[in-house]
């Protein structure tokens, strides 16, 4: 899920950005550091939308860099237990596949994947039904449903089901249009 939060920031900057354009270069350090990380609490940073406010530097002392408080605007993808996620399959083995939806990696389980689906080996693994009609194999995109996550200090991993009605295959690379 996507939400638009409110963060803060103490950004250190060099004294050869103080001038004219010192903002301007704190927000695109701001930016440089920041979008595309995870914080366990928040989740993915996926965009600074604004800036809300720049505190007055306190100058460090011996080195010359100045830190500034900065309070800013952002985009955070926060997967959630029992969400439905779109996602794209990037590795199948008979453990079960990996799925990534944006920047959050999806574990399925072959005991979470239906039970008429097989696991087949060679140089394309995948998971078939019995008729063939479907197919789960590398770059195919699922639906699936989030029914655990584990959250680290910049990293947050999930597991997924898709062994529940309106789930699974999306669309499949390799069927012949």
């Amino acid at each position: 899920m996507f939400f638009h939060i409110v963060l803060e920031r103490n950004m250190q900057l060099h004294p050869r950005h103080f001038g004219r354009d010192l903002r301007d270069k704190l927000v695109a350090k701001l930016m440089k550091d920041v979008e595309g990380t995870c914080s366990g609490r928040h989740g993915f940073i996926v965009a600074i939308t604004g800036i809300e406010s720049v505190g007055k530097g306190l100058i460090r002392d011996g080195t010359g860099f100045v830190t500034f408080p900065v309070k800013y605007q952002c985009v955070v993808f926060r997967p959630f237990k029992g969400e439905i996620l779109e996602a794209v399959v990037t590795m199948v083995n008979k453990m079960g596949f990996f799925a990534e939806a944006g920047p959050v990696q999806i574990f399925v389980s072959n005991h979470l994947i239906p039970d008429d689906m097989e696991f087949q080996s060679g140089d394309m693994p995948n998971y078939t039904t019995s008729d063939g009609s479907v197919k789960i194999q590398k770059d195919s995109e699922v639906r699936l449903k989030i029914i655990g996550t584990r959250v680290d200090a910049t990293e947050i991993f999930c597991i997924g089901t898709i062994k529940d009605d309106f789930l699974g295959v999306i669309s499949d690379p390799g069927a012949t249009s």
